[in-house]
């Protein structure tokens, strides 16, 4: 396993260095741009010379991107071009407040999927078409138009939850608890409708196979067959469609951290990408790669440890 997990490690660290290469190469091509908004309207021809000199943007872009990528080995991510923040402690502590929101919508997300699946699966009927239509509705209704609701209803008219702001746990946990509810409530909503309609149908099938049958001709209860046996087994298709929302959730924080005024990597991508920070573009690159990696190969090792069967290594 050791050495299933080091060569998975080592591929993604060159779809990191590809990624990250074809990112600088486009980002290569905004050179004079940036110099430009870095002087502003003092911006002359000499002037804008002696920045792209020295900034370095006038050697070849293969040694920019080798010379980037050795700080990068060095621990170092670079500073920022216009604030002069470094890139590495600043993309971490926005990452932080990101993956605070996000990983307590997953755990929520699976919390309610697991059982809504499970039940509506086992049970059928009416619950099953309950299931159903509160994952269609779910599914259809956008985000945003459900975060402007919970802010009108929550924050506007009953005052109990605050409409924007960040407060992190390490100051004032329950501060924090109230300000991230609301954005948690709308990636839950969206997330949960997926994950349950993938729990439900894969139960179902795993629900009609042989073994299942063999098992309640052995006076298994259906408690167990379901906990035991068949939610294990279904727990792989699952996974990889948590694995895609967890990426679908860091995505769509960009847009929940702008209506929130949350300080967050969603927040700082965007207002880098506008300004044309070359440097926090690519340690947001490098970042978002690896935990990316990362969350990929964490799901192929729990999917092999529920499911034997599907272990690839």
């Amino acid at each position: 396993m050791t050495t299933y997990i080091l060569r998975r490690l080592g591929t993604g660290l060159l779809l990191a260095m590809l990624v990250t290469l074809i990112t600088f190469f486009l980002l290569s091509l905004s050179f004079d741009a940036v110099v430009r908004a870095r002087l502003g309207s003092v911006a002359t021809p000499e002037s804008v010379a002696a920045m792209t000199a020295e900034l370095g943007f006038d050697r070849p872009v293969l040694v920019q991107y080798f010379e980037w990528l050795g700080g990068v080995l060095r621990g170092d991510f670079g500073t920022s071009l216009f604030t002069s923040e470094p890139v590495g402690p600043a993309v971490a502590s926005r990452l932080a407040v990101t993956l605070s929101i996000v990983l307590v919508a997953l755990a929520i997300t699976v919390l309610i999927s697991v059982t809504l699946g499970v039940v509506a699966a086992t049970r059928g009927g009416l619950v099953d078409r309950l299931a159903q239509a509160a994952s269609l509705v779910g599914y259809i209704i956008p985000g945003l138009l459900i975060a402007i609701v919970l802010v009108v209803v929550f924050a506007i008219n009953l005052r109990m939850l605050p409409a924007t702001g960040y407060t992190p746990f390490d100051v004032n946990p329950g501060r924090w608890a109230a300000t991230i509810t609301i954005p948690v409530i709308v990636l839950v909503i969206g997330g949960a409708a997926n994950i349950t309609a993938q729990v439900r149908g894969t139960m179902i099938d795993e629900l009609r196979k042989d073994y299942v049958r063999t098992l309640r001709t052995r006076g298994i209860s259906t408690r167990s067959i379901v906990l035991k046996h068949a939610l294990r087994n279904a727990a792989g298709p699952a996974l990889t469609v948590l694995s895609f929302e967890f990426i679908a959730m860091l995505g769509g924080a960009l847009i929940i951290e702008k209506v929130f005024a949350l300080p967050g990597f969603g927040t700082f991508a965007f207002n880098s990408s506008l300004q044309g920070d070359i440097t926090v573009i690519m340690g947001i690159t490098l970042f978002s790669v690896l935990l990316v990696v990362c969350i990929n190969l964490l799901v192929d090792l729990v999917n092999g440890w529920l499911n034997p069967k599907a272990r690839i290594f």
